[in-house]
């Protein structure tokens, strides 16, 4: 009867550390999905920002081009 006991109580502990080695797990995985979305967006952010920069600059050429054609 001892004997069983210590098995449970064996099984049990095996149990709680397997569950809770698991679950840090999940949390490291979604930290690290969490990480890769943040940087995603932040790198889409910085490419839209160069876009509009590219195309302000762009027009703002286009208009002096513009510009000394019409003082010629």
């Amino acid at each position: 009867m001892k004997n069983l006991f210590k098995f449970g109580f064996l099984g049990l502990a095996l149990t709680i550390a397997f569950a809770s080695c698991g679950g840090a797990e999940t949390k490291s995985e979604q930290a690290t999905d969490s990480l890769a979305t943040e940087v995603e967006h932040s790198t889409d952010s910085v490419a839209d920002s160069l876009n509009n920069v590219a195309d302000s600059v762009k027009t703002t050429g286009d208009s002096i081009a513009d510009s000394l054609k019409n003082v010629q």
